[in-house]
């Protein structure tokens, strides 16, 4: 599609979030984090081009070279996927604005020594393993808001700024809702959190509703042609 489409495209995306928003609160912010994974630069650099600044990606390989590629960009990036421990110095020396991804505190441990030998700070939201499914990374819910705690006291080079979970991988939108109000509960219980990021393109309007003020859009934001 060509500019104005694609700009057509965006602008319905930002309506239903409108709409979503006012739900919840009519003073409530989302943000939107393009998940540019499964596209090129070219289609990083036509979203640019309508207005998105920020962008999320899954590899550190790939962010790596799409940073790189589009450095004279001035783009946002976030890491929103599983962190091999192999791969932390390699992210680390990348310098994301946030990631979403710190699943356990031994992650964020072995995060915060590697940190501190490079005297440098993350900022990250803990994940949240909201519907207590075993295929998906984070804490368990009932141990979130001790976790979020410790990674605080003890990970001085890692900024906590709230929470991300992924929402239950069913048809049912109840359990959805469900595991997205829990999530939203535990970042209500955190002094100073300012993050609560919640949906994709499959369920954004109901992570919105439910109190998530950042959004993570794949092949919502990015169409097929």
């Amino acid at each position: 599609m060509n500019t104005i489409e694609y700009k057509i495209h965006v602008d319905k995306i930002y309506e239903k979030i409108e709409s979503a928003r006012k739900l919840f609160d009519a003073q409530h912010i989302v943000r939107i984090v393009a998940v540019s994974k499964y596209v090129g630069c070219k289609q990083v650099e036509s979203l640019y081009n309508i207005g998105q600044r920020t962008f999320g990606e899954s590899r550190v390989q790939e962010l790596a070279q799409k940073s790189q590629t589009l450095q004279k960009l001035p783009l946002e990036w976030h890491f929103i996927g599983n962190l091999q421990s192999n791969k932390i110095n390699a992210l680390i020396d990348l310098k994301p604005y946030l990631m979403h991804s710190l699943s356990s505190l031994e992650l964020a441990l072995a995060i915060d020594k590697r940190l501190r030998v490079k005297n440098q700070t993350l900022n990250a939201l803990l994940q949240i393993n909201s519907a207590d499914e075993s295929s998906k990374s984070g804490v368990e819910l009932d141990r979130a808001y001790d976790i979020y705690q410790q990674i605080s006291s003890q990970c001085e080079n890692i900024k906590l700024k709230g929470v991300m979970s992924i929402g239950a991988h069913t048809d049912d939108k109840l359990l959805i809702r469900k595991s997205f109000e829990s999530t939203r509960a535990v970042f209500d219980s955190l002094d100073g959190a300012t993050i609560c990021s919640m949906g994709m393109s499959s369920d954004y309007e109901l992570a919105i509703e439910c109190g998530s003020n950042m959004i993570r859009l794949g092949s919502a934001i990015f169409p097929a042609n």
